[in-house]
């Protein structure tokens, strides 16, 4: 599985992306699970605020986009873990 995730805005504005291969990581399993949840969560709610992030998260093709302060915690989960783990 091929996680991306862009994160936009901000109050500097600068763009950030990584991503994320899960299939030979031993701990796939999480990732899949988390993965799922965020794309049965769907598109975020609401708009974002002045200055906030936007995201972008694409898991093998399928997108969802979400903003600060509205993102649950498997958007947030996963963010976190990519923008970290990520290339």
């Amino acid at each position: 599985m091929r996680i991306r995730v862009r994160r936009t805005g901000g109050f500097a504005g600068i763009e950030r992306s990584a991503e994320v291969d899960t299939v030979d990581r031993p701990d796939a399993d999480g990732w899949r699970d988390l993965a799922g949840a965020v794309l049965a969560d769907g598109d975020g709610n609401g708009r974002g605020v002045p200055d906030g992030f936007s995201y972008e998260i694409t898991i093998d093709g399928r997108t969802v986009r979400c903003c600060d302060p509205h993102l649950t915690d498997a958007q947030r989960a996963l963010i976190t873990k990519v923008l970290k783990e990520g290339a």
